[in-house]
């Protein structure tokens, strides 16, 4: 069953050089089937100019292990990206000690669960997506991580498509698995904490973890995309405890109630006015879920009303983000689309199992219009798509994309759109947690008034970058670039130019840098 699903992608700066690198998750030998030279992740260093190394077994990461996906942050405050892997078995800690990973996962605790067969037989958990989030805000980044099934090779399942050949179980098939929170005690260890906070939910089946302050009070809140069961939304109570509220917010279910096939996920306000927007891809049938915020604590699914409910329809969408592609102030969707099972036009003539990537254009809060087929060739080949991430790889200022492939080569996007002015926001917190997740960014530029959070997780099973990119359309600057730390603190920009990246660390040391032409 996990060859169906396939790994998703990173994107990080690993060796501090200010350049975007990527990492790709793959799979790996099946007991019993080894091979001399089993796949691994890959790590490619970005040398600039779109050209890449690979840096795999100089970094460390020359691990064969069955790879699903990964987030990065700096969680023990040392300087460098540090990330965590998670797996069709144990998950994997990696501590960056200078551009070189090291394994700490049995020191700090975070290997994962284990469930038993009713024979009694243990096995290690099935995580997919995950991410780094301070839930106390304390300072440390804790772990959120989401669970899939209850499945092992002992225990696949044999279901057929076609009544012959054997296919792919769905995941009704199996037992789900609780997500699993660990705080980070601030000296390398965590202490798992999903009871005391809120967040065991053994019917979860979990493929898509976002974060997002949506009630604006502070806190981090967590939404959690599941696989035929209710998604769930976990409102922050303020003290790091969750209450899931999914139901009442109305983004459990679709608007028949029906448990939808959840897979990627992501965050971002969807018009002029600030309203949040949840964009959830799903099955075959099933069209791209988009709950936006009616009023503080309720969702209403407008995927219909914003006219992405038919083009969606047919298509099995995993990765899923928002990504302002022309940078004219306003978040367009993407989608990267492909089917489980190899034989399903056989069975169902209108489905293909390679599917086209979609792009969705934001028509300045009122609707989207698809655009897939005016936005190249990497819109343009049908795939089996999976993972998807966008950053700015070359440096040009916009944002470019990722898309991993089961059974096939990574795509990689630059994006060559006429764009508007932009400007790039990179955070440096304090001590204990340098990546600045959860900080708040708000750009002000005449009528353009948007905020954004440093975060990790969203999309299937990958990580965006964690700098920031605020378009401005035809302005040639901001009035006001305002950043609001994790403890409340705040610093103010005046008249900041646009076309270039500000660093901006907690003690109010500012850089610029112009993007490259």
């Amino acid at each position: 069953m996990p060859e169906s699903l396939t790994g998703g992608a990173v994107l990080f700066d690993y060796d501090g050089d200010g350049r975007l690198d990527i990492l790709f998750l793959n799979g790996t030998d099946w007991p019993g089937h080894e091979t001399p030279d089993p796949p691994t992740a890959r790590l490619y260093r970005n040398l600039g100019e779109m050209g890449f190394a690979d840096v795999t077994a100089k970094a460390g990461l020359d691990i064969a292990f069955y790879g699903m996906g990964g987030t990065a942050a700096d969680y023990d405050g040392d300087g460098d990206t540090d990330l965590h892997l998670t797996s069709v078995g144990d998950n994997l800690l990696l501590r960056n000690d200078q551009g070189r990973f090291v394994d700490v996962t049995s020191t700090a605790g975070v290997g994962g669960g284990r469930w038993k067969t009713e024979q009694g037989v243990s096995h290690p958990e099935w995580s997919t997506a995950a991410a780094w989030v301070d839930v106390d805000r304390d300072g440390w980044l804790d772990l959120f991580v989401g669970n899939y099934v209850q499945w092992s090779p002992e225990t696949d399942l044999f279901t057929s498509v076609d009544g012959v050949n054997k296919s792919y179980a769905t995941p009704s098939e199996y037992r789900g698995l609780t997500s699993r929170l660990y705080r980070n005690l601030g000296d390398g260890r965590f202490e798992e904490v999903t009871d005391g906070a809120g967040v065991n939910n053994p019917d979860g089946k979990t493929l898509g973890v976002a974060i997002a302050d949506y009630d604006r009070d502070g806190d981090p809140d967590i939404i959690v995309t599941n696989d035929t069961q209710p998604n769930f939304l976990y409102k922050n109570r303020g003290d790091g405890t969750f209450e899931d509220i999914a139901l009442t917010a109305g983004v459990a279910y679709d608007g028949a109630g029906r448990a939808r096939a959840g897979m990627g996920v992501d965050v971002a306000s969807v018009d002029g006015e600030g309203s949040i927007g949840i964009a959830i891809g799903n099955f075959s049938r099933e069209s791209l879920s988009l709950y936006v915020q009616s009023f503080e604590d309720l969702f209403v699914d407008f995927a219909g009303k914003k006219r992405i409910a038919t083009p969606t329809l047919l298509p099995l969408t995993f990765g899923v983000t928002f990504s302002d592609v022309d940078l004219d102030g306003y978040q367009d969707i993407i989608c990267v689309n492909g089917h489980l099972e190899p034989e399903i036009n056989r069975v169902l003539k209108e489905i293909s199992y390679r599917q086209l990537p979609q792009l969705f254009w934001n028509q300045r809060g009122t609707g989207y219009v698809d655009v897939s087929a005016e936005s190249g060739d990497a819109f343009g080949r049908p795939i089996v798509g999976r993972g998807l991430a966008y950053g700015d790889l070359d440096g040009d200022g916009d944002l470019d994309l990722v898309m991993t492939e089961n059974g096939g080569p990574p795509i990689i996007a630059r994006n060559d759109t006429e764009t508007g002015h932009a400007i790039r926001v990179r955070l440096i917190g304090e001590t204990s947690n340098r990546s600045a997740i959860g900080a708040i960014v708000r750009v002000v530029a005449g009528e353009i008034d948007r905020r954004q959070m440093v975060r990790t997780g969203s999309s299937y099973l990958s990580q965006n970058e964690i700098t920031l990119t605020f378009g401005l359309d035809t302005l040639a600057s901001a009035d006001s670039v305002i950043v609001t730390w994790n403890d409340g603190a705040s610093i103010v920009l005046r008249d900041v130019m646009a076309d270039r990246t500000l660093t901006i660390s907690a003690d109010g040391l500012t850089k610029e840098e112009p993007f490259v032409p």
